[in-house]
């Protein structure tokens, strides 16, 4: 990062003020990036709302295209911002919206999930969460407007994921769901709620329950007789799906090839590793011998969690000392445990101002009470630092020279899962997985991606079965995921369940860490001697976040 405040351009200008419209028409998002004055609202999930961002994005484009590049820093900000809104327009007219229903990311979780960011300390901040408790059946009734829609076009999601999540809707608004519980736990530091603000909260959140038990109603009584029996989403809608996640193009049948030959080096790298760990051993073996040993086990998410900030605060204090430039800001990481039960670990970024710091989250399934810590070494660099908050936290922290949208919504999947994972390789190559036991952690969770990679296009585009038996189906999708992963079947099934409903998103943790190594190993070549690692590393983090053909354009200046 430089000091030098860079003089905001024409085209930082449209970038800023795209980052403006979408906080105002998706609230969720303004929450999500630290933005406060929506937070008492919902946005537009109607057809109508849909139309609007779109006629916003058209809008945005044209002036986009009409803007001249000052620097090298507009060129990369014109290139990926168009890209990414390109990108959604083509998604509406295949009318995406009209079937965005899944059990992880669509608008049946992030209505819900926007209480998770949102400031609770004081009377006034619970006043806010009330008046949004009160818009979620405003906002279920126009999600429901577009799900009816789809239905009436014959533009449906898959049935599994409108069952599964119909399951997911029933746990929070059980009794003793998130709800229920979310109400009963407001109780800001500086003491207790003014009886009428309880009794509104109160009234909101059953408000909320009751809209969210009318969407399972819907779901269950009319979606779910219309929805298809086929998981697969076609070649057509998962290479639009494909371009979304890893800002790139890619040849989807060779990306299937490499999966199965990546897939096969990760196992054949594991069992060379299982005989370091009991001479011998299989893989198998050795993960039961390592499941066994007390002194790699943590019982409860209390010590899940001490154990996780122990971890992060070390890697942090270190890593500043010796290979990164850590700022100040970006040196506070929270690991926290998650209100939801649903499985899966997952990163939010910190406010513009840190304010709100980075989250390194972990949202525990329901009878899951048992941690391996060799298993889940690699999994908090992967999420705190050198991993997602190290990038994330660097593109926010370099306000002078980044426009609000390339350090705060810029960016894909590939870009950040790939740095993630390429993150992994290189604390195992600083020396921080010297442990066999680590490395095998490593290895499962890197086996766990390249095996996505073959499973979510082989599903999705109805391949060949590797074994040769007809072609990929979600039960033979779950067969596969068990014998290429250690975990629990609770965790397996969640993410098959994932797999089949966000088509894309899955491989772009190892493709986007294959590109990345591509980038890495192009600028080496190109510089021969003059290269510097840690250099490449701070160019690359310093150009924020953005599509994976983006950061090629932007590395080859």
């Amino acid at each position: 990062m430089t000091d030098e405040t860079r003089t905001p351009t024409q085209i930082d200008k449209i970038a800023d003020a795209w980052v403006d419209t979408l906080a105002e028409l998706e609230p969720t998002l303004a929450t999500y990036i630290g933005r406060s004055e929506y937070n008492d609202r919902f946005g537009d999930y109607s057809p109508a709302g849909q139309e609007r961002l779109i006629a916003e994005g058209r809008r945005t484009l044209a002036a986009l295209s009409e803007a001249t590049a000052v620097d090298d820093i507009d060129e990369v900000t014109k290139d990926d911002l168009a890209r990414e809104i390109q990108l959604g327009i083509e998604l509406h007219e295949a009318k995406w919206h009209l079937r965005d229903l899944n059990v992880i990311a669509s608008p049946a979780q992030d209505i819900r999930s926007a209480f998770d960011l949102m400031p609770t300390d004081t009377p006034e901040d619970w006043s806010v969460v009330a008046t949004r408790l009160q818009a979620v059946p405003g906002a279920i009734d126009g999600y429901i407007q577009t799900l009816r829609e789809g239905i009436a076009q014959g533009i449906v999601p898959a049935r599994r994921q409108v069952v599964e999540v119909v399951t997911q809707i029933g746990r929070y608004t059980e009794d003793g769901g998130f709800f229920s519980a979310f109400a009963a736990d407001a109780a800001p530091a500086e003491g207790q709620l003014p009886a009428s603000l309880a009794r509104e909260l109160a009234d909101s959140a059953n408000a909320a329950r009751v809209a969210y038990d009318e969407l399972a109603q819907f779901l269950a009584n009319d979606l779910a007789p219309a929805a298809s029996e086929k998981d697969a989403v076609g070649r057509e809608l998962y290479a639009l799906h494909s371009r979304r996640f890893l800002g790139a193009t890619v040849d989807l049948d060779e990306t299937y090839e490499w999966g199965v030959e990546e897939l096969a080096r990760m196992v054949a790298e594991q069992e060379s590793i299982a005989h370091e760990i009991k001479p011998g051993a299989t893989v198998e073996e050795a993960v039961a011998f390592l499941e066994q040993d007390p002194a790699r086990k943590l019982h409860g998410t209390e010590a899940l969690q001490k154990w996780m900030q122990e971890t992060s605060d070390r890697a942090v204090e270190e890593l500043g000392r010796t290979h990164f430039d850590i700022a100040e800001p970006i040196r506070r990481l929270q690991c926290m445990i998650a209100p939801t039960k649903e499985g899966g670990i997952y990163y939010t970024g910190p406010t513009d101002d840190f304010s709100r710091p980075g989250r390194m989250w972990w949202s525990v399934p329901e009878g899951v009470d048992s941690f391996d810590t060799w298993r889940e070494l690699t999994t908090v660099y992967h999420e705190g630092v050198p991993g997602h908050h190290l990038q994330i936290a660097q593109a926010v922290y370099n306000r002078a020279q980044l426009n609000s949208y390339r350090r705060l919504l810029g960016g894909t999947s590939g870009h950040a899962e790939g740095w993630a994972l390429y993150a992994e390789r290189l604390m195992e190559q600083l020396g921080y997985l010297d442990d066999p036991a680590d490395r095998l952690g490593m290895l499962d969770g890197q086996r766990m991606r390249a095996a996505r990679v073959v499973l979510d296009i082989g599903v999705h585009l109805e391949k060949q079965r590797p074994d040769g038996n007809g072609t990929w189906d979600a039960d033979f999708a779950l067969d596969f995921m068990r014998r290429n992963v250690n975990m629990p079947d609770e965790f397996v099934k969640f993410e098959v369940n994932r797999y089949l409903g966000w088509p894309g998103q899955a491989p772009s943790y190892k493709v986007g860490q294959r590109i990345w190594e591509q980038l890495r190993d192009e600028v080496a070549e190109r510089e021969g001697d003059a290269f510097s690692i840690k250099q490449f590393h701070k160019r690359a983090l310093d150009i924020g976040g953005v599509g994976l053909d983006t950061l090629r354009f932007a590395l080859s200046r």
